[in-house]
């Protein structure tokens, strides 16, 4: 990226998140980002794998403030092979006080590059968790856990991951 694209990416943001007006474009949800662990499947042997989860929840239903579209994408690695899951689907929370549990459904891709043998199967993810309201505005602490389910080489592939990470709400 040249600097005058930088400066330029760097300028717009700032006018995005400081003008008052500007700032209502925002729509309402959260980022969340985090490090993972799962126990994930790698063509057919079931290895451990310590990585990277995120994901961007848009609460896009006014009359169902509960019901919300997320898009979510982990990395998982170990040596020669790396795993990335690209999901999209709804998730449904409520607050109880400074405690906000939630689950969701999930659909998307895993991509497996595996000492140059590539793979993309599809991937289906089901699993909750919850959000801790940390004393600064906006932020809360997330724990999230997940079952997700593939389909290769005519065998199923039933994986878990667990995550924890930090969670900007808006």
């Amino acid at each position: 990226m040249s600097r005058l694209a930088a400066a330029l990416l760097a300028f717009v943001a700032f006018l995005v998140f400081s003008i008052p007006m500007s700032a209502q474009l925002l729509p309402a949800g959260n980022v969340y980002v985090g490090v993972s662990y799962g126990s994930l499947t790698n063509v057919v042997v079931k290895q451990s794998y310590r990585g990277w989860n995120g994901s961007f929840e848009d609460i896009a239903f006014s009359n169902h403030p509960h019901l919300g579209l997320v898009a979510d994408a982990s990395g998982f690695y170990r040596p020669n092979v790396n795993l990335y899951n690209f999901l999209a689907g709804a998730r449904l929370s409520t607050d109880f006080g400074k405690w906000r549990p939630f689950m969701h459904g999930m659909g998307g891709v895993r991509h497996t590059n595996s000492t140059g043998f590539i793979t993309n199967q599809y991937l289906i993810d089901f699993g909750g968790g919850v959000d801790y309201k940390l004393p600064f505005r906006n932020f809360s602490w997330r724990l999230q856990g997940d079952y997700m389910f593939s389909h290769y080489l005519s065998a199923n592939q039933n994986d878990f991951r667990a995550s924890t990470g930090i969670v900007w709400r808006f």
